[in-house]
């Protein structure tokens, strides 16, 4: 006998239980079908919350061998990192936020079904564990925010050695070779984590820049600062393959080919060129949904696929795999399904990698109004000149404020330093609410603060910071 509900979302991760929850709060009847054990999705069981988990360890490991600490009146000897604690640690904290979701869908009285959903008609959803049918789901509307999975590349074998992000949140020793594929957020974060708690890093990359997609200067900075700390860059470089060939090499057991050079040795490669959207086995086709040629749902501005009754939001769809943008879509989504109305402002959603230093970012690059045309002002402070960043010895990097040279609107923010992924919060909110350079000046900002240096940003636009 089939259940029957307002809405049914296909996926529990951070847009899936997000939309689900604002639909209950806003009277619907729904259910969530999650096919992994964990609530949560791949931010929080294999993405963001597990790799900061492992940032945050390694951060701490690195400052008390380092003399970082030294330099405060510190002195630790003997320090070691225990993997295995870190392992546990993260588990927990993963298990620990699992296990909040699901109160928060009891809370809601939200239905929670284990297993693969499939589409049976626009209407009718099944369900399935282990290949056998355990309940079909009637909806009057559908919502599908089944998330991602990790791409892979062309001659990359995975297995043994060779691994993606998923592999490398669980390594069980610390690689002495680690060779990353790919230099986009992921590849960086997860390098930094291992490359401090002592393996060799070396990025290879086949953009000519870091980061792609980021704002070119932020990039070259980024690049600049995690070199510094030693890690490797290699760019312009086309990987053909790479496998582990379990040989017993000195140099380790993994092979990656790159075009026009001789082959590498390591003992672990991490495979990072990006995720593709999870669509393949909801059974879109069988009825009619559309796809592009990378697999992403189509949709319209209200999230709506072609198919009446039957959304998409979050990786599923275009635009930056992010789960923070997955949340907004599917509150704005259900929003619009039962009132009328649901808003995102595209160009306040921030992006943050968590190296050391952070980078955050938030709107146009300057590349981008370049391209477009765009006249802008620009306005930059370093943290070396601000008392805070001082004080806690963090003084690397700037921020950058970009605003429309006629009528100050405030476009793009850019920020690599301590605390960027907090500090762009604010850049966020001044960009949704159209505020300009001189609002964000003429604020008052608490002394002494790192949001100091994002306000003298904004008086260098118009070439008054006061303490730079």
């Amino acid at each position: 006998m089939s259940d029957s509900f307002d809405l049914v979302v296909i996926g529990a991760g951070p847009g899936g239980y997000v939309a689900a929850i604002r639909a209950a709060q806003l009277g619907l009847k729904v259910a969530v079908v999650e096919r992994e054990s964990r609530l949560g999705g791949t931010c929080l069981r294999v993405g963001c919350i597990p790799s900061k988990a492992l940032l945050e360890a390694s951060g701490a490991y690195e400052r008390a061998t380092s003399g970082e600490l030294k330099k405060l009146g510190i002195k630790i000897n003997g320090a070691s990192a225990d993997i295995a604690t870190m392992m546990k640690r993260k588990e927990g904290i993963i298990s620990g936020l699992s296990r909040g979701i699901t109160g928060l869908l009891k809370k809601n009285k939200i239905v929670s079904k284990r297993g693969t959903a499939r589409l049976l008609s626009p209407g009718t959803v099944v369900v399935q564990d282990g290949g056998a049918v355990t309940a079909q789901l009637e909806a009057k509307n559908v919502l599908l925010a089944a998330g991602s999975v990790a791409s892979d590349l062309p001659g990359v074998t995975l297995g043994g050695g060779v691994g993606t992000s998923t592999e490398a949140l669980s390594y069980d020793n610390v690689p002495k070779h680690l060779i990353v594929i790919g230099a986009g957020v992921i590849g960086l974060e997860l390098g930094t984590v291992w490359r401090r708690l002592g393996a060799k890093v070396t990025v290879l990359e086949y953009q000519p820049t870091i980061l792609p997609g980021f704002d070119d200067e932020l990039a070259a900075e980024t690049q600049k600062q995690l070199s510094r700390q030693g890690i490797l860059f290699e760019l312009g470089v086309r990987v053909l393959g790479a496998r582990d060939y379990d040989d017993g090499h000195a140099d380790g057991n993994c092979v990656v080919e790159c075009d026009g050079r001789e082959p590498l040795r390591c003992d672990r490669v991490l495979l990072c060129v990006g995720r593709r959207a999870n669509s393949e086995a909801l059974g879109l086709d069988a009825i009619g949904v559309k796809t592009d040629t990378a697999g992403r749902v189509v949709v319209d501005d209200g999230f709506k696929t072609n198919v009446p009754g039957v959304f998409a939001i979050g990786d599923l769809i275009k635009g930056p795999m992010l789960a923070h943008k997955a949340e907004e879509e599917g509150v704005a989504c259900v929003e619009r399904l039962v009132t009328g109305y649901g808003h995102i402002n595209y160009d306040a959603i921030p992006g943050v990698v968590y190296t050391s230093p952070e980078v955050a970012t938030v709107g146009r690059s300057e590349q981008s109004l370049k391209e477009a045309g765009v006249a802008f002002n620009k306005g930059r402070f370093r943290f070396a000149a601000n008392g805070r960043a001082t004080v806690i010895g963090k003084p690397e990097g700037w921020v950058k404020v970009l605003a429309d040279a006629n009528t100050d609107r405030i476009l793009g923010v850019h920020i690599i330093g301590a605390h960027a992924g907090d500090l762009i919060a604010e850049a966020a909110v001044a960009i949704d609410y159209g505020a300009s350079s001189e609002d964000l000046a003429r604020s008052c900002h608490a002394h002494p603060s790192l949001s100091e240096a994002l306000k003298e940003a904004a008086l260098a636009v118009d070439k008054r910071a006061i303490h730079g």
